[in-house]
């Protein structure tokens, strides 16, 4: 019998039943969809803290994130984590949090804020946080959870890291979702990823080179449940990364993406709660546009509450 179910299976879901596995529970992970079909896979997925609160705890929890992904790096083909130098245009240190100050390296020059930062595969790197957790003893189901009742049934604790799925599992009315929509090119020789605000969207434009394809992105839907790519958004999408780098304008388009972040209106929520019917639940979720970003950090938080 399990010590912990993991509800969800995510990047939060994975990071998390690794360190409790790690650290000598016990842990299943209950996932309705396979890793590379979740919400996670979708993502771009630079790491920088993006449309996540609350700043209180975010910067820690990013910047304990960083330190993993940097080891991480070291082995790229293996967790798919590299380290890529990049430039978010018009961004100034100053304009961010007090986080920001702790990144090395980071340069303020004409254009922008260059900095290296981690660039996730994602695909790969959801494979290999499933691979880490079957070696700590770790297992992985397909299964649909209609309530926490089930899982505490099985074990003593259960964690929350439905994202989403947290609004009807928690009742948790303040959960919505901001639908992202990317557009993957044969990259033309672009190695450094870029980013910049849209003033007449307020989306995000970014270029991100990953081993699969160039990433172009990108949008921020607000209490949009739609998962179908938009030929006309897509179109935008290459049309404002082209501004910046006029190569991508004739590159061959590979596919389209369309995921959807879990905001949480009041932020991330990492709590233990006392099950009506007896057993605990840890949340863990709402970590809108930034989960690889803070996964490590939460995942460490919502361990120390399991005990």
């Amino acid at each position: 019998m399990p010590d912990v179910i993991v509800v969800g299976g995510g990047v939060s879901g994975l990071t998390t039943a690794v360190v409790l596995a790690e650290r000598g529970h016990r842990v299943r992970v209950w996932s309705r969809d396979a890793a590379g079909d979740t919400t996670s896979a979708v993502a771009g997925a630079l790491w920088w803290p993006y449309r996540i609160e609350p700043a209180r705890s975010v910067g820690d929890w990013a910047l304990e994130t960083l330190a993993v992904h940097e080891e991480l790096a070291q082995a790229p083909e293996e967790t798919g984590v590299r380290m890529v130098a990049g430039v978010h245009l018009g961004e100034r240190l100053a304009a961010l949090g007090p986080w920001a100050a702790r990144l090395r390296g980071a340069v303020e020059v004409a254009e922008g804020l260059r900095v290296t930062l981690p660039l996730i595969s994602m695909p790969d790197h959801l494979a290999w946080l499933e691979r880490r957790l079957l070696a700590a003893g770790g297992t992985v189901e397909r299964r649909t959870v209609d309530g926490f009742g089930e899982a505490s049934a099985e074990a003593a604790v259960v964690v929350d890291c439905a994202g989403l799925g947290a609004e009807a599992l928690a009742s948790d009315g303040g959960m919505r979702p901001v639908r992202g929509q990317l557009v993957l090119v044969e990259n033309p020789g672009i190695t450094e990823w870029c980013a910049a605000p849209d003033p007449a969207t307020g989306w995000t434009t970014y270029v991100f080179p990953q081993p699969y394809g160039l990433v172009l992105g990108g949008t921020a839907q607000d209490d949009d449940w739609s998962t179908e790519p938009d030929p006309r958004i897509a179109a935008g999408i290459v049309a404002r990364c082209a501004r910046i780098r006029p190569e991508i304008a004739g590159a061959r388009v590979l596919g389209h993406r369309v995921g959807l972040r879990p905001a949480r209106d009041a932020g991330v929520r990492i709590e233990a709660e006392d099950l009506p019917g007896g057993g605990r639940v840890v949340h863990n979720y709402g970590h809108g546009g930034a989960g690889v970003t803070v996964a490590w950090g939460c995942a460490r938080e919502a361990a120390r509450l399991v005990g």
